[in-house]
C-alpha cells in the first residue's frame, strides 16, 4: 500500500449526497480482483454518455460535460469534496481502489458510510470526516476559485486552505500509524513472518498426520 505523509493537491466538488458504491464503481466492473486498472471507470454512469463494459477503451468515448471530472478545471484533482453519506451501498472494495486508480488520494465529506471508510483506509485513501459548516465553506471556495487547492498533512492531523486557515480532523491513531507507513492488513502479517514459519514448522513436527 502507498503510504500517506503530505499532499498539496486540487481540489474537486462533487456536489452530491449518499453517494454510493455502485455510482463510484458500476457492478459491471467488479469481474477483476486486481487493485489496479478501474480508474477509467470510476463513475462510469455519471462520467460517459453511453453504457460501459469492461475492457472497453474508454478513450473513444463519448464524455458527459456536465460532471465535474470532466471538467477541464479540476483535471489532475486529487482531493475530492463531497456530501454526506459517501460510499453507502455495498461493500465492495473496488470503489475506493477505483478513485485511488484515478488518483484521488484524499477525500474530505461530513460523513462516510463505515466500510467504506475503513475500505479506503486499508487501500492508502485518506478519508476526512469535516464538520457540515466546514464542508459548505470549501465547496464554496472551490467553486469561487478555480485552482484550489488544500494542504493535507496526516502527521499533523489537519488541512490547510490556501489563506493558512488550519482544519483539524481526527482518526484513529492506529489506523494513522498505518497509513503514514503504507501497511495494509498483508503488510502488518508479514512484519511477523518469522513468527509465522516457526509456528507452522512446530506444528508439524506436533501434528504430522495434518500435513500428509
Amino acid at each position: 500500500m502507498r503510504a500517506f505523509t503530505t499532499l498539496d493537491g486540487l481540489v474537486a466538488p462533487l456536489d452530491r449526497a449518499n453517494v454510493d458504491t455502485d455510482a463510484i464503481l458500476p457492478k459491471q466492473f467488479l469481474k477483476s480482483i486486481r487493485r489496479s486498472g478501474f480508474g477509467p471507470y470510476l463513475f462510469d454512469d455519471w462520467r460517459y454518455l453511453d453504457h460501459g463494459e469492461p475492457g472497453r477503451d474508454c478513450g473513444s468515448r463519448p464524455l458527459n460535460p456536465d460532471f465535474v471530472l470532466n471538467q477541464p478545471r479540476y483535471r489532475g484533482a486529487s482531493i475530492l469534496l463531497a456530501r454526506e453519506n459517501f460510499g453507502c451501498g455495498s461493500s465492495r472494495e473496488h470503489a475506493p481502489w477505483a478513485l485511488e486508480d484515478f488518483g484521488m488520494r484524499a477525500l474530505i465529506a461530513p460523513s462516510f458510510a463505515d466500510i467504506f471508510y475503513n475500505n479506503c483506509l486499508k487501500n492508502g485513501l485518506l478519508p476526512i470526516v469535516a464538520a457540515p459548516d466546514v464542508v459548505e465553506r470549501l465547496f464554496a471556495e472551490t467553486a469561487a476559485a478555480p485552482g484550489y487547492r488544500l494542504q493535507v498533512d496526516l502527521a499533523a492531523l489537519q488541512v490547510v486552505t490556501p489563506s493558512g486557515e488550519a482544519i483539524a480532523f481526527t482518526l484513529d491513531p492506529f489506523k494513522q500509524h498505518c497509513l503514514l507507513n503504507g501497511l495494509d492488513d498483508i503488510a502488518l502479517a508479514l512484519r511477523h513472518a518469522g513468527q509465522i514459519q516457526d509456528y507452522e514448522q512446530a506444528r508439524r513436527q506436533r501434528e504430522p498426520w495434518l500435513f500428509n
